[in-house]
């Protein structure tokens, strides 16, 4: 009888555990078990260029408007600087905090394959299955794969220009003025005739510096697929699928040793590989000439409203498709998020809805922009760029850019030709293969110290590549690069067998 009556206890206990696991379940369905009830506030975070913009406030107001009456979600945005984002972000996730949507992505920046490896965001399939339907309608499947880690999707990259193609940008006044036909330029060696020009004629502008804070021109002008984290890659736009030490080929030594040659000349900032402003300003201030830069349809306007100034880009390789390329910014949901369905609904959204995606890219109609016609805008009467209360230029980062306006100078058939760019770039054979870094954390740790010690330096000119790589080398090889390209290898070898 007593064996009878602990059975009994034993499978009450049992039965309570499963309703409260099948309670919790669909209160994760149901948003949360609230949603019609309660607005829910979620923590949206995305870094800035220069400053917040003054309006900040009234534009977040505006998008409560929209989430609350669609979603029934309110929205809090949180700002991080740039140069500051890496950092903060790596202590709020560490720490826990409170965070719904978070910008992430495969540059050291935003730090996308160790988050995922530190267990710091979400799995996506599921929610994106279930609520994220305008996702899925807009997105072409293999770009959605390139925040996919081992059949787990962490990430979602903005609908943009979803290739790249590296190349420089150069002040149009002063190409006019020297008589320069950017259309010819096509080698380094062009661009170095030009940089050499601008050094001798106008001696109180640096000729070239990178695009943004602890980037080097090695990263910014590639033509190889990084597979994630640059440690191993896969060369000449990822037509093969044989890993190699990028800083061991022949095409790093090269491209260092010209930059070392550059900064010798006088051609490259000096203080590039500390500098912490952003290029644009140093443009728009009349200290810089070129920077390098992504190179898409649209640039143009694009790096007018950054600097203030006509810039000319300058192509040096083909638009090509890599993870890379396309995870350059994606949209993640923090493990911590206590409010994981809304932050999918809200993050589906921004893929769909037209008003909310030009409420975050320009602010608001009749104050920040008026409408020229159906999707042309200008600024309003005694508005510019400087004065502008509203200046983000995040255009690419909030969702489906192809759902904003374009404004008056730009190309109108700019989101045609941006889907033809797309569509015709040349596709990395490892496209949609992110890899995962556990089975070699340690030594991915060891092997990114010691290139923040020597890749910028080297990928800015500012070392000697005669004396310092072969140094550089021997670290990376004691570190344990060697194992990480040989996990990362077998790793690719998997992939490609069951995505025949």
């Amino acid at each position: 009888m007593k064996k009878f009556g602990w059975m009994c206890l034993v499978f009450l206990i049992l039965l309570t555990a499963c309703r409260n696991s099948k309670d919790k379940a669909a209160n994760m369905n149901s948003g949360g078990g609230n949603a019609g009830q309660e607005t829910v506030e979620l923590t949206m975070a995305f870094h800035y260029f220069g400053s917040v913009p003054q309006d900040l406030g009234l534009v977040e107001e505006e998008v409560n408007k929209i989430t609350e009456k669609k979603l029934n979600i309110k929205v809090k945005f949180l700002l991080i600087g740039f140069s500051a984002w890496q950092q903060q972000m790596n202590l709020m996730l560490t720490g826990g905090e409170s965070l719904d949507l978070i910008v992430t992505g495969t540059t050291p920046v935003f730090s996308f394959t160790p988050q995922v490896a530190k267990g710091q965001l979400l799995p996506l399939n599921d929610l994106i299955g279930q609520y994220g339907k305008g996702i899925r309608k807009v997105m072409d499947p293999a770009w959605l794969s390139a925040g996919q880690i081992r059949g787990n999707i962490y990430g979602i990259p903005s609908l943009r220009e979803m290739a790249g193609q590296s190349g420089f940008m150069m002040r149009t006044d002063l190409l006019q003025k020297y008589n320069i036909d950017a259309s010819k330029l096509k080698t380094v060696e062009d661009v170095e005739k030009v940089l050499a020009l601008i050094h001798e004629k106008e001696s109180d502008l640096i000729p070239l510096a990178p695009h943004v804070p602890d980037e080097d021109f090695v990263s910014t002008l590639s033509n190889w697929d990084t597979l994630g984290n640059g440690l191993g890659v896969l060369m000449n736009y990822g037509d093969n699928l044989h890993v190699v030490n990028l800083y061991e080929t022949p095409e790093y030594k090269q491209r260092v040793e010209l930059y070392h040659k550059w900064f010798q000349a006088g051609y490259i900032l000096k203080d590039a590989a500390t500098y912490k402003e952003i290029t644009y300003d140093l443009v728009r201030n009349d200290r810089v000439f070129a920077y390098a830069s992504n190179i898409k349809p649209g640039i143009e306007m694009e790096a007018l409203k950054q600097t203030g100034k006509q810039m000319t880009p300058v192509s040096m390789t083909k638009p090509y498709t890599a993870s890379d390329k396309l995870g350059t910014l994606m949209w993640g949901i923090p493990a911590e998020s206590k409010h994981p369905v809304e932050a999918m609904k809200l993050l589906d959204l921004m893929y769909t809805d037209k008003e909310l995606v030009n409420l975050l890219d320009w602010g608001i109609e009749g104050k920040h922009y008026v409408k020229v016609s159906d999707n042309v805008i200008k600024f309003p009467d005694g508005i510019n760029d400087s004065n502008n209360r509203y200046s983000l230029n995040l255009n690419f980062l909030f969702g489906n850019e192809t759902l904003s306006y374009v404004f008056e100078g730009e190309d109108p058939k700019l989101w045609e030709k941006m889907k033809e760019y797309n569509t015709n770039a040349t596709r990395s054979k490892a496209l949609g293969f992110t890899m995962d870094q556990t089975p070699v954390k340690r030594e991915i740790t060891a092997v990114s110290n010691v290139i923040n010690q020597y890749a910028l330096g080297l990928g800015t000119g500012l070392l000697d590549p005669d004396k310092v790589l072969p140094e550089f080398i021997s670290k990376l090889r004691a570190a344990g690069i060697d194992k990480i390209i040989t996990e990362k290898q077998r790793q690719l070898d998997e992939w490609a067998k069951q995505n025949k």
